[in-house]
C-alpha cells in the first residue's frame, strides 16, 4: 500500500537536505527520498511521543557473549535470554552481528547479512520477536574488506565515490581523534596510491555522505533493519560522519541535519523506531544531539560511568551531584539512555571538565591496580588517555585505598544509581554476570577492549549461576530483584522529573516523581565504605503518607528518626509501594 507522505515531513526533508547539499542537490535528491518512503513508510507523518516507559530495560551483549559448543550463538543467546532474564529486560541490545573484519564487530563488510558465524536473520526477528531489538548501524567506516571499499580499489561504481581521498600531505592538525594511528591511510588502487580517511583504524574507512549516494544507500539499510524486526538504532560514532579540512571534523553542522533526516525517515517507516547517537565526548557536546527534539530520541549519558566511578573510588559524590544539578531535563519525545558499563572501556573524554587532573590520575592508577589497562588518543600532539579498559565489576573491588570485602555492595550501589536515574536504564550482560577481567582474552588478542569482552561458556557460565556461593549468582539475583521492582514504580519513568538533594558529600541522593504526581521515590545512596547516620527531617517527607523502602522493605514509622545506611547501601523511599506490581502481572 503506498504512503501519501504530509506536507510537513515532506518540507522537512527539503530543510535539512538544502542545509547539508544545498538547493541545486536538493531538486535532484529529495524525489528520491520520498520514492524511498513511499516504498518503505508505514505512516505519512512523523509524531512527536515519548515512546517508553519505566518498564523498559535493555540489556547489552554481543551475540556471541554466550557459547555452546555445535549451536548457533544466536540461538544460545535467546535461549538465556528468556531463561534468565524475560521479566528483567524488555529489549536487548545486540553489538554488531554482520560479517566483519576487526574491532569486533565494527568494521562492517555486509550491512545485510548476519555473520554466519552467530546465525540468521532468522535468528534476529526471533529474538526480536520477544525482546524490543536494539541494533547498530555502525554508519561513519565501513570494513577496507568490504564490496564498497574492493569497488573502490578498482575503480568501480558505486564504491568508487564513497570515500574521501587526500593528497598524502594534506594538513589534519586540527582533526579531532579518538585514536593515535594515521588518519590518512594509503592503498594500492589499480597501480595508483591513494591515502582515504579513516578515523579509527586502517581497516574502517570513513564514508563520504558529501555524496548523496551514500545517504540514500543508508537509508535503504535502515528500511531492511526495521522491516527485519529492529526499533531502536544506534548510531555507531556519528558525531564524526561530516568532513571539512580545516575543522575538527565533529559535531559539524552538516551532521546534525543528517540525523535529523534519518529519524524523520525511520519514522515515516516505523513509527516506534528510536534513533540513539553514540557521541562518547565531553558532556556539552553530548547533549547537542538531542537537537530541538528533532535529532536523537535517545543519547548515551557517557558522563555517568566515569563520574559514579569516581564518586564509589573517592567516597565522595560532589563532582556527580554538580554533574546531576546541570543536567537539563530530556526534551519531550527525548530520553537519557544509562549505562555503567559497555562493550567499550570508561571513556574519560566525557568527564572532561568535571573532573580535576589529579582525579582523573588517581582513578587511572586505581584502575590500572585492579587489573585494568588504559587506551590512549591523539590529543594536540601527543597522547592523552581515552579509556579505561576494565569491567565495571573489578574496577570497583575496593577504593584508592586498595580491594576490600565490599565489592559485591559497592557494584550494587553504581547498578541502583544507573537505574534510578532519569533516562533508560541498559545494563552490560558482563554487569548483570559480575563478570572479572578477562586478562588471557586481552592476551590472546593483544586489543585492550578484549578485557570487558569476555566469551562465557554456556555450560561453566550456568554451573556459577547454579552456586549460591558464586558471586555471580548473587549479582545475577539481585540486580533481577531490583529492576523487577523498578519496573513496577511510575515515579521511574524515564521523563519522570527529578531533582538533586544535597545530603553531604557522603550520600548521593536524588528525587523522582511520577507524572501524575501519585509516586515520589527520594533515591538515596551512601556512597562510602562506613556507616551513615542519616536523619529523616531534611527529606520532608510528607506525614500523611505511609513511607517505606522499596528495596529492603523497611517501614517507617517516626520521621525524627534517623536511618542507618550500611556502607554502599541505597534505598528507594516511596509513598506508594508497587514492589509487586510486574510479578503479580505476570
Amino acid at each position: 500500500m503506498s504512503i501519501d507522505i504530509s506536507p510537513s515531513s515532506q518540507t522537512r526533508f527539503e530543510r535539512y537536505l538544502v542545509n547539508v547539499y544545498g538547493e541545486a542537490v536538493c531538486r535532484e535528491l529529495l524525489p528520491r527520498i520520498l520514492d524511498l518512503c513511499a516504498k518503505h513508510a508505514t505512516t505519512g507523518e512523523a509524531e512527536l511521543a515519548n515512546k517508553w516507559s519505566q518498564d523498559d530495560v535493555l540489556v547489552i551483549t554481543y551475540g556471541d557473549s554466550i557459547r555452546r559448543e555445535g549451536e548457533m550463538p544466536l540461538q544460545t543467546l535467546h535461549r538465556f535470554l528468556k531463561q534468565h532474564l524475560e521479566t528483567v529486560v524488555t529489549g536487548v541490545h545486540i553489538l554488531p552481528f554482520f560479517p566483519y573484519s576487526s574491532d569486533d564487530g565494527f568494521s562492517v563488510i555486509d550491512y545485510l547479512a548476519v555473520n554466519p558465524e552467530l546465525g540468521g536473520w532468522s535468528d534476529i526477528r526471533t529474538i526480536a520477536g520477544d525482546f524490543t531489538l536494539m541494533a547498530d548501524l555502525v554508519i561513519n567506516h565501513i570494513s577496507a574488506e568490504s564490496l564498497w571499499f574492493g569497488q573502490f580499489l578498482n575503480n568501480r561504481a558505486p564504491g568508487k565515490d564513497y570515500f574521501h581521498v587526500l593528497p598524502a600531505d594534506t594538513d589534519t592538525a586540527s582533526v579531532v581523534r579518538p585514536r593515535s594511528t594515521p588518519l590518512l591511510v594509503p592503498f594500492d588502487c589499480a597501480g595508483e596510491t591513494k591515502h582515504v580517511w579513516a578515523t579509527f583504524s586502517a581497516d574502517q574507512i570513513d564514508l563520504n555522505f558529501a555524496n548523496p549516494d551514500v545517504l540514500i544507500a543508508f537509508l535503504e539499510i535502515i528500511a531492511f533493519y526495521l522491516e527485519n524486526g529492529t526499533r531502536w538504532i544506534r548510531l555507531d560514532a556519528v558525531g564524526f560522519l561530516w568532513k571539512e579540512l580545516d575543522t575538527p571534523c565533529i559535531h559539524l553542522p552538516q551532521t546534525h541535519e543528517l540525523i535529523k533526516l534519518i529519524r524523520l525517515f525511520a519514522e515515516l517507516v516505523e513509527p516506534n523506531a528510536v534513533i540513539i547517537t553514540e557521541t562518547n565526548v565531553p558532556n556539552r557536546e553530548n547533549l547537542s544531539y538531542f537537537g530541538n527534539m528533532n535529532e536523537a530520541h535517545m543519547i548515551y549519558n557517557f558522563s555517568l560511568p566515569p563520574l559514579m566511578l569516581d564518586a564509589l573510588l573517592r567516597g565522595d559524590a560532589r563532582h556527580l551531584q554538580s554533574w546531576m544539578m546541570s543536567m537539563p531535563p530530556a526534551p519531550y519525545g527525548c530520553a537519557y539512555f544509562n549505562f555503567s558499563a559497555s562493550h567499550d572501556g570508561i571513556g574519560l573524554r566525557p568527564a572532561e571538565g568535571l573532573l580535576a587532573e589529579e582525579e582523573l590520575a588517581a582513578m587511572i592508577t586505581t584502575v590500572q591496580r585492579f587489573g585494568g589497562e588504559i587506551s590512549m588518543r591523539q590529543k594536540e600532539g601527543r597522547e592523552a588517555p581515552y579509556e579505561m579498559n576494565v569491567t565495571y565489576w573489578d574496577a570497583l573491588k575496593g577504593t584508592h585505598a586498595g580491594p576490600d570485602g565490599l565489592q559485591l555492595e559497592r557494584f550494587l550501589c553504581s547498578q541502583i544509581i544507573t537505574m534510578s536515574l532519569e533516562g533508560v536504564p541498559a545494563l552490560y550482560l558482563h554487569s548483570f554476570l559480575g563478570t572479572e577481567n578477562d586478562r588471557e582474552g586481552y592476551g590472546r588478542t593483544g586489543r585492550k577492549r578484549s578485557i570487558n569482552r569476555h566469551k562465557w561458556d554456556e555450560e561453566a557460565l550456568n554451573r556459577r549461576l547454579a552456586d549460591p556461593a558464586s558471586h555471580h549468582a548473587r549479582v545475577l539475583e539481585r540486580l533481577s530483584e531490583l529492576l523487577r521492582i523498578r519496573r513496577a514504580q511510575p515515579a521511574f519513568h524515564p521523563n519522570a522529573t527529578q531533582y538533586t538533594l544535597h545530603l553531604g558529600s557522603d550520600v548521593f541522593a536524588f528525587w523522582r516523581q511520577s507524572a501524575r504526581r501519585d509516586q515520589s521515590i527520594f533515591v538515596i545512596c551512601n556512597v562510602t565504605d562506613r556507616d551513615i547516620l542519616l536523619g529523616l527531617s531534611g527529606l520532608n517527607l510528607v506525614v500523611t503518607d505511609p513511607w517505606c523502602d522499596l528495596i529492603s522493605g523497611l517501614r517507617l514509622e517516626d520521621f525524627r528518626e534517623a536511618i542507618l545506611l550500611k556502607p554502599y547501601q541505597c534505598l528507594w523511599l516511596t509513598n506508594s509501594d508497587k514492589r509487586g506490581a510486574i510479578s503479580e502481572e505476570r
